[in-house]
């Protein structure tokens, strides 16, 4: 496994002094394992949220960015807001900060008079490009760290957009626990030590997400409201 949020893992497991044992688990997994403690933490792309805080603890690494990916050869230019998805057919994980984005998108396009959405799930990144690349779909929406791996190593699509995580509201990325389980704090502190250290400033240029930086972990900052 590769990624921003594996060398993250192990810088922060090797602060403490720990062995990193990485596993690789589905989005809906996910959160389950860390609950159940079969995991000790989860480093994928998590936002925070008032919800997840009632079961997890938080501490905080990056800001929350999305990104609109297009095919290379998409006429569309820029999305910024929501009349500027009208009508189109849009990929999105299901369960995501980012589907609640464009469920409230499409209601306020439906409210204005305007051309509702045609929301597309894919379980695998290899079926959503291949619809990108055909033109079964229009546009993906996900965590901006991947899509701009995606298009500086492929180069078959492009981002057209760009916004934050929560969408309107400012959101985090977190490493995430069990709630209590007392090791929050440690990796807060792991993280506030690569922070000022440099070694967390190098890891977010290596892929090219210095935009995504935070000046400090906080533990459980204020999180997306409750749905």
């Amino acid at each position: 496994m590769i990624g921003v949020e594996v060398d993250i893992a192990q810088l922060v497991a090797d602060t403490l002094g720990l062995r990193l044992d990485l596993q690789p688990t589905s989005w809906e997994n996910l959160f389950l394992s860390v609950e159940s403690g079969q995991y000790d933490a989860g480093f994928s792309n998590i936002t925070v949220t008032e919800e997840r805080k009632d079961k997890y603890d938080f501490a905080t690494y990056r800001v929350d960015t999305l990104a609109f990916e297009a095919a290379k050869i998409s006429p569309i230019e820029h999305i910024d807001k929501p009349a500027d998805v009208a009508g189109r057919t849009v990929a999105v994980g299901a369960g995501t900060n980012q589907e609640q984005i464009l469920l409230r998108w499409d209601a306020q396009n439906k409210a204005a008079g305007l051309p509702p959405m045609k929301i597309q799930y894919y379980a695998a990144p290899g079926d959503r490009y291949l619809s990108l690349a055909s033109g079964r779909i229009e546009l993906y929406l996900g965590p901006y760290p991947g899509s701009a791996y995606h298009v500086a190593v492929k180069g078959d699509t492009k981002i057209v957009g760009q916004l934050s995580g929560g969408g309107e509201i400012k959101a985090d990325i977190a490493a995430m626990t069990k709630k209590g389980n007392g090791l929050v704090g440690p990796l807060n502190e792991a993280l506030n030590v690569l922070i000022k250290n440099g070694e967390y400033a190098r890891v977010l240029q290596r892929w090219n997400l210095s935009n995504e930086a935070v000046a400090t972990s906080r533990i459980n900052p204020p999180g997306l409201p409750r749905t």
